[in-house]
């Protein structure tokens, strides 16, 4: 199948093709025809399955032959996070270039002045979070009985993020009869009460997640300790030649010590996560993407859905709680049948993670002597070679029941006590 079967029009084909693709995923095969039919949709799909071009490229259609009114957006995007949101305004960017679309993007952390204007013009697309959107509307800068296209998106993250009562809430201000997308990766029972609550005779898409990491994938097990996992983790690096990687980790409050840590001992890192200035993580991910920074110190909900070209490797500094995020985190490396290694850091605290894993998987866990790995030539070093780590904030590793310290034997002595 070709994106020429799927009823779009010549301009959204010619920007498809200059993007270099010419088969649509299993999700965009199944969800375009149906959106364009104009019926509601239910989509169950991991982040990464192409499922943002889904929706995008038959609202870019259907929104192509109207106009819209100041204050007025014609369809609403919802998005649980200010990256995610910014990658479907650049979907927008990208597959409307031959439409004359305008679309605004309202997130936190922007000026609301900007934001505001952007508005007063009109826009066809809309795509906001929720605490933004709200923020406006009861400012009075927006109206929303003008919609005609509701999507909303990770629907699931949204549960875990809190903020469903603020999607019901927006969708009690925008008309009822509209055309309604909800996408999520699982659908637990909130879920699906609130499919059922907004959604009219929706039809069900699902593309099941991968039970299993790509082959393309090498997969390395080390066991180590909590209190030397920092060290492990630089023994790993001295042997991979990584070109860039992200490094998950399953608190946020680690993030920023961890990204210390590395910097210390040369590497360059950047943290990013959702304590931070939205200016600051704009430019952490951008120098990612630019290979400024070679290690992107997150977690699975700074990263979820960040879509990065030519990742090398992936490291667990944590095991994962979900088997699902597992196959997920390690799905950033070895893609576009590209070759890619994932090292995941395990603790004797991680059996019953590990159990999760090789169930779902179905793939029994070995594990590597970092010394019997042979060392390549390069190494990835930051060639500026700054050591000016900082002092990490005691706050963070206060209330220790929360979860074991993390890091290795030379942290600074008060973090031990």
């Amino acid at each position: 199948m070709s994106f020429d079967t799927l009823g779009l029009s010549p301009e959204t084909l010619k920007a498809i093709a200059e993007c270099g693709y010419d088969k649509p995923t299993p999700i965009q095969a199944k969800a375009i025809p149906t959106i364009l039919m104009a019926r509601d949709v239910v989509g169950l799909a991991q982040t990464g399955t192409g499922k943002t071009a889904g929706f995008t490229l038959p609202m870019i259609e259907a929104l192509s032959g109207g106009r819209a009114k100041a204050r007025m957006p014609r369809s609403l995007v919802l998005e649980p996070t200010r990256e995610l949101a910014a990658q479907v305004a650049e979907n927008f960017d990208t597959y409307g270039k031959y439409h004359n679309l305008s679309k605004a993007l309202l997130v936190g952390g922007e000026a609301m002045g900007e934001q505001t204007k952007m508005l007063e013009k009109g826009v066809d697309v809309l795509i906001a979070t929720p605490g933004r959107l709200l923020d406006l509307f009861d400012r009075g800068a927006i109206l929303l009985n003008d919609i005609k296209i509701l999507v909303i998106d990770e629907a699931d993250r949204m549960l875990d993020m809190g903020f469903i009562p603020d999607i019901e809430k927006i969708v009690g201000l925008i008309p009822p009869i509209r055309q309604t997308l909800l996408f999520s990766a699982t659908m637990p029972p909130e879920i699906k009460k609130l499919s059922d609550k907004f959604l009219t005779n929706p039809k069900e898409i699902s593309v099941a997640p991968p039970a299993s990491p790509a082959k393309t994938v090498e997969q390395f097990f080390v066991k180590t300790d909590r209190r030397s996992k920092s060290r492990t983790m630089v023994d790993i690096l001295k042997r991979e030649d990584v070109k860039n990687a992200f490094v998950f980790l399953n608190r946020k409050r680690d993030i920023n010590p961890l990204a210390d840590y590395l910097k210390g001992k040369g590497y360059s890192a950047g943290p990013m996560h959702g304590d931070m200035p939205q200016a600051k993580r704009n430019e952490v991910l951008q120098d990612f993407k630019d290979e400024k920074i070679t290690l992107l110190i997150c977690s699975d909900v700074a990263a979820r859905g960040l879509d990065v070209q030519g990742v090398s490797h992936v490291f667990n500094f944590d095991v994962p709680m979900n088997a699902d995020d597992y196959v997920h985190r390690i799905g950033r490396t070895g893609r576009a049948g590209r070759s890619g290694r994932s090292w995941t850091l395990v603790t004797g605290d991680d059996d019953k993670f590990l159990l999760a894993i090789e169930k779902l998987t179905d793939q029994k866990v070995s594990y590597e002597d970092i010394g019997s790995i042979k060392k390549p030539d390069k190494v990835a070093r930051n060639p500026k070679k700054d050591r000016q780590t900082g002092k990490p904030n005691k706050k963070d590793y206060e209330n220790k029941k929360e979860g074991p310290d993390s890091f290795g034997d030379d942290i600074p002595a008060f973090l031990k006590n």
